[in-house]
C-alpha cells in the first residue's frame, strides 16, 4: 500500500478519495471516488448524469485518455422528433444563455468511463469507490460556497421547473441553498448503493437505464435504451507536449480542450514567454487570442476536429500568430501515489438541465444545450456523435522523476488556467501553491468585443488589440485547478485552487 495525495473540488470529495486510499486503493481509485463525491454533492455545478475524461499515466507505461464524454442520443427515433427544451438567461459570469429541459440531456458517459479506469488501472473493489459518498449523502453534507454561489443564479431558471430538482437544490421555503447549508440526498444514496453492487451496467443495460429511457420518452427527451446499450468509452493516446524537459499528456481530439492547451504551451515555448512582465503578458495575451480565435472559427462547429487540430498545432510550432488568426459547470480531481501512478479526471454536466431520473436523485446534464459548444445547432448531430468539450485532464513527468496531475473546470477558461499553472511551475519555477494561486487572464469574446479578462495583479499596459476586463478579485470564473504531485522520493503534495472551495487530502499507509 502506498500513500496517495488527492486534490479535489471539495472537502467531501477529497475525503472520499482519501478513504479509498486508506483502504488500500491507488491513485486511480482515489480520483474516481473523489469525482463520484463531487458529482453527487457539488449541487448545481455538476451532477451524476454527466460525462468525463480520465487521463491515467502508469509508472511503467504510456499515458492514456479514457473518453467517457456525453454523446448525441436519438438512436431508433424518427428523424426530426421534437424535444422539450427551454432557452434561459442567467446573470452568471456577466450574463449567459443556456438550454434546459429533457431535450437538452445527452447520453451520459462518466460511470462507463469510471468502470474502464477501475478495471484497467485500479486496485480497490468497485463497490468501495462509492462508500464514502453514500455515507455522506445519508448523514448530511455541507453545500460548498462555490455551489451556493452558482445556485444563487441557477436555482430558478435551471432547477426551478422540476419538482425533483427543486427538492435537491432548494431550501424547504423555496429559497436557493446557500454555502454552509447541510443537506442529504437519500434517493441518490440508494441509487449509488445499487450502482456499487451491480456495476455501471445498471445505468447502461439495467433498471436505472430503463428508468432514464422511459422518463426521457415520456417527458420530451431523446435518450433511448439503444443509446445507453451502445454507449462505450473510447481509450486513446493523449496529446503529448514537451516543455523544458517535461513530458506532458492531456486530452486528445475530438475534444478541443487538450489541443488548445497543447497549442498554448507550444506558443509559450516558441515566443519565449517566461514570466509576467508587461511585455510577456502582452505576448501571452496575443497567443491566447490567436489560439482561442482559431478554436472558435475552425473547431467549435466542426464535427471532424482532427484535421483542424493538426493545423493548429503546426501553426503553433511555427509560432505564427498571424497565420493562426487567418485560419478560418465542471469539476476536477487529481491524484498521484508513491508508485508514480497519476490520474486526472475532469467531469461535467454542463450548466445542468433540471432533469432528474425519477425517484433516484440522479441529476442529468444539459450537454446538448451548452450554446457555446453547440454552434452547429442543438439536435443536428448524428446519434452516437461525441459532443464538443473543453475539458483537458493532464498528467506530466519531469526528467528528475516528479509526477504531476492537474486539471480544472471553467468552460473555455479550462485551457488558459492549466496552461498558466504549467508555465508558472515549469518555466517560472513557482511552487505548486504559488503556480495555482497566481492571477490569471483569458482572451475571449465578451459582449461582441475581443477582450482580455484579467484578475488583479497582472500588468496589461502593453497589451494591444484587446479591451481589458478586470475582475475585482480572484474569481471562480477562471476555473478551479486541482493539482497533485509526487517528487519521486519522500514528498507528496497538492493544492486546491483558492478560487473555489477545494481540498487536499493524503490517504494510504506506507508498508
Amino acid at each position: 500500500m502506498s500513500r496517495t495525495v488527492i486534490a479535489a473540488a471539495s472537502v467531501v470529495a477529497a475525503e472520499a478519495g482519501s478513504a479509498v486510499a486508506d483502504a488500500g486503493g491507488n491513485a486511480v481509485d482515489a480520483a474516481i471516488a473523489a469525482t463520484v463525491g463531487s458529482m453527487s454533492t457539488e449541487l448545481g455545478i455538476v451532477s451524476p448524469g454527466g460525462g468525463a475524461f480520465i487521463t491515467v499515466w502508469p509508472p511503467q507505461g504510456e499515458p492514456v485518455v479514457i473518453d467517457a464524454y456525453a454523446e448525441m442520443p436519438g438512436r431508433g427515433l424518427e428523424t426530426g422528433r421534437a424535444a422539450t427544451t427551454d432557452r434561459v438567461f442567467m446573470e452568471y459570469g456577466g450574463g449567459m444563455e443556456t438550454v434546459v429541459g429533457w431535450g437538452s440531456v445527452a447520453t451520459p458517459g462518466a460511470f462507463a468511463g469510471f468502470d474502464v479506469a477501475s478495471s484497467r488501472f485500479g486496485s480497490a473493489p468497485w463497490a468501495e469507490l462509492f462508500d464514502g459518498t453514500i455515507a455522506i449523502l445519508r448523514d448530511g453534507f455541507p453545500v460548498s460556497q462555490a455551489a451556493g454561489y452558482y445556485l444563487g443564479y441557477a436555482y430558478e431558471v435551471i432547477y426551478g421547473w422540476n419538482s425533483e430538482a427543486i427538492a435537491i437544490h432548494h431550501r424547504p421555503d423555496g429559497a436557493p441553498l446557500q454555502g454552509g447549508d447541510t443537506v442529504t440526498n437519500e434517493p441518490l444514496a440508494d441509487c449509488l448503493t445499487d450502482l456499487a453492487q451491480e456495476g455501471a451496467d445498471l445505468l447502461y443495460r439495467g433498471d436505472l437505464g430503463a428508468a432514464l429511457a422511459r422518463a426521457s420518452e415520456e417527458r420530451g427527451g431523446l435518450i433511448t435504451r439503444h443509446d445507453l446499450e451502445e454507449y462505450a468509452p473510447v481509450v486513446r493516446p493523449p496529446s503529448r507536449i514537451g516543455m523544458r524537459g517535461w513530458d506532458i499528456a492531456t486530452n486528445a481530439p475530438p475534444a478541443v480542450g487538450g489541443v488548445t492547451l497543447t497549442a498554448l504551451l507550444r506558443l509559450i515555448e516558441r515566443l519565449h514567454i517566461h514570466g509576467w512582465t508587461a511585455q510577456e503578458v502582452a505576448k501571452y495575451a496575443a497567443a491566447q487570442d490567436a489560439v482561442f480565435s482559431f478554436r472558435r472559427s475552425e473547431l467549435d462547429g466542426n464535427t471532424d476536429r482532427f484535421v483542424g487540430s493538426d493545423l493548429l498545432l503546426d501553426l503553433a510550432d511555427a509560432g505564427d500568430l498571424v497565420a493562426i488568426h487567418r485560419s478560418p459547470s465542471t469539476v476536477h480531481a487529481s491524484a498521484v501515489d508513491e508508485t508514480g501512478l497519476a490520474c486526472s479526471i475532469t467531469a461535467s454536466a454542463g450548466y445542468g438541465s433540471g432533469a432528474v431520473i425519477p425517484g433516484t436523485g440522479f441529476g442529468l446534464n444539459n450537454s446538448l444545450g451548452e450554446l457555446e459548444l453547440t454552434t452547429e445547432g442543438l439536435h443536428v448531430l448524428e446519434p452516437g456523435t461525441r459532443l464538443l468539450s473543453n475539458m483537458a485532464p493532464t498528467c506530466a513527468r519531469s526528467p528528475e522523476g516528479e509526477v504531476f496531475a492537474l486539471g480544472s473546470p471553467g468552460a473555455d477558461r479550462i485551457t488558459s488556467a492549466i496552461a498558466s499553472v504549467l508555465m508558472n511551475h515549469i518555466v517560472c519555477g513557482m511552487s505548486l501553491d504559488d503556480a495555482v494561486s497566481h492571477p490569471r487572464m483569458h482572451a475571449e469574446i465578451f459582449g461582441g468585443e475581443a477582450v482580455l479578462a484579467v484578475e488583479p495583479g497582472i500588468d496589461t499596459s502593453q497589451v494591444d488589440g484587446l479591451a481589458i476586463r478586470e475582475l475585482p478579485e480572484l474569481s471562480m470564473y477562471f476555473g478551479g485547478v486541482q493539482a497533485a504531485m509526487w517528487n519521486g522520493g519522500e514528498t507528496l503534495g497538492g493544492t486546491a485552487d483558492p478560487r473555489r472551495t477545494g481540498a487536499v487530502r493524503v490517504g494510504g499507509v506506507r508498508e
